[in-house]
């Protein structure tokens, strides 16, 4: 009888601890969720005297229009600098950005993603004792990425690489169009950011 006994307290005890680890799991989006996020991103390179820095902030609001996709819009800000010896060339970067975002498994604390988006950016260029100019570019974009809570409402995000189309062009008469298309999926190109889940 203390047998029987101690394996049903035994039993019980187990299952009040499963239960109790489904009802704390971490995060995780559904449908209706509305989330504010952030992306910073640097790149440097170096080669003998010459240098680049860069450095983007991109704030950005999502709405979750079904179980899988959000909907994203934001904004871009971004600086460079590039050194040569002695000169120095400036750029400043301002646009904006809409796109989606499918997330694979988003009501899990991790989940693998796949963003694709449309955007405008402005850049304005100042050379080493040269004149400023000003440049457009439409860009199209895919990228993957990851999204991990760390707490019901509060999320890290990366995204490594894209698939990208850009078409920039100089802001004065007679100038033409310049076409690019790339694809870098490796680590000089990554994003890193946290998502707040209202």
């Amino acid at each position: 009888m203390k047998k029987l006994l101690l394996m049903a307290a035994v039993a019980v005890f187990g299952l009040s601890n499963v239960n109790a680890q489904d009802e704390n799991t971490t995060g995780g989006f559904a449908q209706g969720d509305v989330y504010a996020s952030g992306t910073v991103g640097f790149n440097s390179t170096s080669q003998d005297e010459a240098k680049s820095n860069n450095l983007s902030f991109s704030p950005a609001v999502g709405y979750f229009i079904s179980e899988n996709i959000a909907l994203e819009f934001n904004l871009l800000v971004g600086s460079s600098k590039q050194e040569f010896g002695s000169a120095e060339d400036k750029q400043s970067q301002f646009g904006a950005g809409l796109g989606a975002t499918y997330f694979f498994t988003p009501s899990d604390q991790f989940s693998f993603t796949l963003g694709a988006g449309v955007s405008y950016v402005n850049t304005k260029s100042e050379p080493n004792g040269g004149t400023e100019t000003k440049n457009d570019t439409f860009a199209i974009a895919v990228a993957p990425g990851v999204n991990y809570f760390v707490s019901d409402c509060i999320a890290l995000r990366a995204s490594i690489g894209a698939l990208s189309y850009a078409s920039s062009k100089a802001d004065f008469d007679g100038a033409e169009a310049v076409n690019s298309f790339g694809l870098n999926l490796d680590l000089s190109d990554i994003n890193f950011g946290i998502t707040y889940k209202f």
